[in-house]
């Protein structure tokens, strides 16, 4: 063994794994996470609707769907939107159900008037929620539909971005969507326009599950 290979011998035998910190958490507190989300999300253009349970919820988005006059709608196939008889309660409406549906996905969302998501979470702070992507659950139906709608159960609300990603345990999947209001750009002199790359409407229906309430 020469010099070398007896230098790096000793320096691999001090090597030691490195002792990885836990995520930070926020030491933010907010009273009423559901008051702080909405006064978040509407300063920033989006729209809160407040129900008192998912019978509620879904009451507020077929008042959603009936204003909008909205004939096609594409919902992510997760629950508790799967649980929801979509085709019987509002016939007149086309359907596209993300990984039950057959057919193009992309055309149709590229048609569709609305887009219906669930959440993985609710960030009071920015008013902001979060989407995981998946086979039952495509970006597309968020981004292209000129309205975005989101059910969102108060149980998913936590106070920030720190706060839920050390609350997370396992992997994280390999896309996140952060949506914090409808889609916004300006140009160079700060004129604002909304729903030139995305939706120009997002509208999430705040509703209290049992599990907040329990």
């Amino acid at each position: 063994m020469n010099t070398r290979d007896e230098i790096l011998t000793r320096l691999r035998a001090k090597t030691r794994e490195a002792e990885l910190p836990a995520p930070w958490r926020s030491r933010r507190h907010f009273a009423d996470l559901a008051e702080r989300f909405s006064q978040s999300l509407t300063a920033v253009h989006g729209e809160v609707i407040r129900a008192a349970s998912l019978t509620g919820a879904l009451q507020q988005a077929g008042n959603v769907i009936a204003r909008l006059g909205a004939q096609k709608v594409v919902v992510n196939g997760v629950r508790p939107l799967t649980d929801i008889p979509w085709n019987e309660k509002w016939p007149q409406t086309d359907w596209y159900q993300v990984g039950q549906t057959e057919g193009d996905l992309t055309a149709f969302c590229a048609a569709a008037d609305l887009g219906i998501s669930s959440a993985e979470a609710a960030l009071a702070e920015t008013g902001t929620i979060v989407i995981y992507s998946g086979p039952d659950q495509s970006r597309l139906a968020t981004l292209l539909p000129p309205v975005h709608l989101a059910l969102v159960p108060t149980s998913c609300l936590t106070t920030d971005l720190f706060t839920f990603t050390a609350s997370r345990q396992g992997e994280l999947p390999a896309n996140l969507v952060f949506v914090s209001g409808p889609s916004k750009t300006a140009d160079i002199e700060q004129t604002m326009a909304i729903g030139v790359h995305g939706p120009k409407r997002f509208i999430v229906v705040l509703y209290t599950d049992e599990t907040a309430a329990a």
